[in-house]
């Protein structure tokens, strides 16, 4: 008994537990010169219908943007991580993102192009329900989803996490076909309590279900490991945040869910 209870924990221990199952990923090309983004499916899951567009935050399509929607794939969900800048630009350097992102700004028709091509290859895979089609972004990504949903994109939801609040095209009663989720640090110094505070109005003007997460004393680009040493890198108000992190990714889990 005691041999068969030792092997048994031994099989338990090298077979991968059934909720992370191997991740299919898979490099498309855009339509129209377009660019580029990556696909992610689970090898094996019994889940279907929501699908997930990722987009990145303003360093570009980066291994933190893809881990993400891997994470999404290990949940399975189907993903796409989508290239907003068109084409493999990643920053290394401030500097760099902030030209590579305003350089895309620049160009509204090919970025919302780009997210529209996302959503048919999403559409296109076996298993995906087409009105359960969800975004989310971070930083940068977070204001692009943000966007589409003021816009009236035929998405389930979006949620943005860290991610800019302000537009110049602030949602219309009725337009928002999307629910919103957001996730924002108390203490982002690029997102300012005021324009957290305009967003929440314009949100409720425009009727639209939001859910707010707020976390206190945390600050910009709190769900990537990466950040802290980023910030001290490069003198930015940018910090990791454990908690909000973990607890910002459960509330997507029940988001998606809903």
């Amino acid at each position: 008994m005691r041999l068969l209870s030792l092997f048994t924990l031994i099989l338990a221990l090298l077979l991968p537990a059934s909720g992370f199952a191997g991740v299919k990923e898979k490099a498309v090309t855009l339509p129209d010169g377009l660019g580029s983004a990556v696909l992610y499916k689970a090898s094996k899951s019994e889940r279907k219908g929501p699908a997930v567009v990722v987009i990145h935050e303003w360093w570009g399509l980066n291994d933190y943007a893809r881990s993400r929607a891997k994470m999404l794939a290990k949940e399975g969900y189907t993903a796409i991580a989508v290239d907003m800048y068109g084409h493999g630009k990643v920053a290394d350097h401030p500097k760099d993102a902030t030209a590579f992102m305003n350089a895309a700004l620049e160009e509204p028709e090919k970025m919302g192009a780009r997210f529209n091509a996302a959503m048919n290859i999403l559409k296109a895979q076996k298993g995906v329900k087409e009105d359960k089609i969800f975004a989310i972004g971070y930083c940068f990504g977070g204001a692009v989803v943000l966007e589409q949903a003021r816009a009236g994109a035929d998405l389930a939801g979006v949620a943005s996490f860290h991610g800019s609040l302000g537009t110049k095209n602030p949602a219309k009663e009725g337009a928002v076909k999307a629910k919103v989720m957001v996730a924002h640090g108390g203490a982002d110094a690029m997102v300012p309590p005021k324009q957290l505070a305009g967003f929440v109005k314009e949100m409720a003007s425009a009727g639209v279900d939001l859910q707010l997460h707020n976390y206190p004393g945390v600050m910009h680009s709190f769900t990537n490991p990466g950040a802290t040493a980023k910030g001290k890198e490069f003198d930015m108000p940018l910090a990791y945040d454990e908690y909000a992190d973990k607890d910002s990714w459960a509330a997507l889990m029940r988001f998606l869910d809903e």
